[in-house]
C-alpha cells in the first residue's frame, strides 16, 4: 500500500517521467494483478492505473494487459463501493475513447453495470462522469445497440424528467448530456429502431412532452429525434399517424419572432424528412402543413430560411395541386425572388432558385408561369442554367422546357433580356458540361423553336452548327437530341423560307 502511495506521488509530480520507469521496470502488469487479486490494495492500484491513462504513450499498452477486464469487474464486484467505483470510472474515462478499449469492452458487462451506476447516481460528479464514457461508448455499433437493450434511454428521460424544472447550472449541463447521449444513440440504424419500437418506446413516449416544453434544450431534443426516427419511410408513416406533425408547427410558432435558430432548423428538419414518403404528404398538405409552415416566410435567419424552402420543395414533390396552389401565392413568390437574389447565402439563394422550379415541373400550370412570370422570377431560373451543380441546371432546363411548352409568348421577354439562347449556346459548347445537361438544353430548344424571334437569336450565333456537332456525341440520347432539333430548324427552314437555310 504504501509502495502504490509513493507511486502516485512520483505520478503526481512527474508524470511522463515517471510513467516510463514504470515502463521501463515492467510494474504495469504487477499493477493489474494487484487489481485483480488484492481488495485492500485495489483502490490505490486503480488510482495508479487511472493517472497513467491520462499518458497517451501508454494507452494502448494497458489495454492490451487486460486493465479494461479489471476495471470493469470493480463495477461488477463492487458496485457499493464508492471510492473504488470513482477511480474505476475515472480510469475508464482515460481509456475508452480508444477503439482497442471499446472493442474490448463490447465483449464484458460494462454497459448494464454503468447503466445500473448512473441509476444509483447521487452526485453531479458521478452522472457526469458515467454519462462521459457513455458517451464515448455510444460510438461503437455493438456497444450503442448494448447500451439501448440496457434500457439507457429510461434512465436519460428520467434525467431529463427530473431536472427539467432546476435552473442549476450543473443540472443543466447533466440535462444537455443526456440529451446529447440520447441523439447519439439514434444515430445508428439498429439502435435507432429499436428505440422507436414503432411508436411505442420511451424516448418516442416522451417526445411530445418536449415539445410542448418551455425548455428549449428538451424542444431541441424533441426534434431531433423525430428527425431521426423519420429516417425510412415506415418510420415517418407511423408518425405521421400518431399526429406529431403538428405538434412540430405548434414549436415552429412559438419560436417565429426572435426564437431560437437551432430549434426551428431542428424541427424543420423533421418535417422534412417526415414529407419524403409520398402518402405523408398527401395527408400533411390536406392537413394544411404547406399553409402553417408559411409562417416562417417572415424569418430573417437563413439557417431558417434555407431549411424551410427545402421542406416546401419535399412537400410539393410529384403534388401538382400543392404545386399549383403555392405557385400562385403572391407573398411566397415575393419572398422566393427577393431570397433567388441574396449575396451572402448561397445555400438560401440555391433552393429559393430550386423551389421556384420545382413549382412550374410539378404543377405544368398556365397560372403558375403566369404567377412566376408576374413575380419577375423567370430571369432567376435562367440564371440557374449555368449552375455549377449539374441536378440544378437540368431542374432550371426541364422547368424551362416547360413554361416554354405552357406559354412561351408571355416568356418570350424575360428570356431575350436574360440571354438565354446564347447561355444555351455555350452550354452545348462546353466539353465538361455532362450529357444529361446537354440532353436538357436542346430539350428546351426543341420548344424555344416555336418563337419566330428565339429562332432568329438561334441563327445570328450559327447555334445549328453546334447543334450538329453533337451528332457525333459519345452519348447516344445527346445524339437523338440533336438529331431532333436539327429536324425541326429544318422545317421552320421550310416554312419561313430563310431561318437556318
Amino acid at each position: 500500500m504504501q509502495s502504490l502511495n509513493v507511486v502516485l506521488l512520483s505520478l503526481d509530480e512527474d508524470i511522463q517521467k515517471s510513467a516510463k520507469l514504470l515502463t521501463d521496470y515492467d510494474v504495469l502488469p504487477a499493477l493489474a494483478k494487484i487489481l485483480k487479486t488484492s481488495q485492500n490494495c485495489a483502490e490505490k492500484a486503480a488510482q495508479v492505473l487511472a493517472e497513467l491513462s491520462k499518458n497517451d504513450e501508454l494507452q494502448e499498452q494497458l489495454v492490451e494487459m487486460d486493465v479494461i477486464s479489471s476495471l470493469v469487474r470493480i463495477l461488477t464486484d463492487f458496485p457499493e463501493n464508492e471510492a473504488l467505483v470513482r477511480v474505476g470510472l475515472l480510469a475508464l474515462s482515460n481509456l475508452a475513447d480508444l477503439e482497442s478499449a471499446k472493442e474490448a469492452l463490447s465483449k464484458t458487462m460494462v454497459v448494464e453495470q454503468l447503466v445500473k451506476q448512473l441509476k444509483r447516481a447521487e452526485t453531479h460528479e458521478r452522472v457526469e462522469i458515467i454519462i462521459e464514457v457513455l458517451q464515448m461508448l455510444a460510438e461503437n455499433e455493438p456497444l450503442k445497440i448494448q447500451l439501448v437493450d440496457a434500457s439507457v434511454q429510461e434512465t436519460l428521460c428520467d434525467i431529463l424528467q427530473r431536472l427539467q424544472d432546476s435552473s442549476q447550472t450543473e443540472d443543466m449541463c447533466t440535462m444537455k448530456s443526456s440529451s446529447d447521449l440520447i441523439v447519439s444513440l439514434l444515430l445508428g440504424d439498429e439502435s435507432m429502431q429499436k428505440l422507436f419500437d414503432n411508436g411505442n418506446g420511451v424516448v418516442y413516449q416522451n417526445i411530445s412532452s418536449w415539445l410542448s416544453s418551455r425548455h428549449t434544450l428538451l424542444q431541441m431534443t424533441g426534434a431531433l429525434a423525430i428527425a431521426n426516427f423519420a429516417r425510412n419511410d415506415s418510420n415517418c408513416v407511423r408518425m405521421v399517424q400518431l399526429g406529431v406533425v403538428h405538434q412540430l408547427l405548434d414549436l415552429l410558432e412559438q419560436h417565429v419572432e426572435n426564437g431560437d435558430v437551432a430549434v426551428q432548423h431542428a424541427a424543420l428538419s423533421a418535417l422534412r424528412n417526415l414529407a419524403i414518403p409520398v402518402m405523408n404528404k398527401v395527408k400533411m398538405l390536406e392537413e394544411g402543413v404547406a399553409d402553417r409552415i408559411q409562417m416562417l416566410l417572415r424569418s430573417e435567419m437563413p439557417p431558417v430560411q434555407f431549411k424551410l424552402l427545402g421542406t416546401l420543395r419535399m412537400l410539393i414533390d410529384g403534388q401538382a395541386d400543392a404545386a399549383r396552389i403555392l405557385g400562385q401565392d403572391p407573398k411566397l413568390l415575393a419572398r422566393l425572388v427577393q431570397w433567388c437574389e441574396v449575396k451572402d447565402h448561397i445555400g438560401v439563394r440555391g433552393e429559393a432558385n430550386r423551389l421556384l422550379a420545382s413549382l412550374l415541373r410539378h404543377s405544368k400550370s398556365q397560372e403558375v408561369v403566369k404567377a412566376i412570370q408576374k413575380a419577375k422570377g423567370i430571369k432567376h431560373l435562367v440564371s440557374m442554367t449555368t449552375s455549377e451543380h449539374a441536378i440544378m441546371q437540368n431542374e432550371a432546363l426541364i422547368a424551362l422546357a416547360i413554361v416554354s411548352a405552357i406559354n412561351l409568348e408571355i416568356v418570350e421577354e424575360a428570356f431575350k433580356e436574360s440571354d438565354l439562347v446564347s447561355i444555351l449556346l455555350k452550354v452545348l459548347q462546353d466539353e465538361s458540361m455532362g450529357p444529361e445537361v446537354k440532353y436538357n438544353s436542346m430539350g428546351l430548344l426543341c420548344s424555344l423553336l416555336d418563337s419566330d424571334d428565339m429562332r432568329k437569336e438561334m441563327e445570328a450565333i450559327n447555334l445549328k452548327e453546334t447543334v450538329e456537332k453533337l451528332c457525333g456525341h459519345n452519348n447516344s440520347n445527346v445524339v437523338k437530341q440533336a438529331n431532333t432539333v436539327l429536324q425541326i430548324m429544318a422545317n421552320a427552314s421550310q416554312t419561313e423560307g430563310h431561318f437556318f437555310a
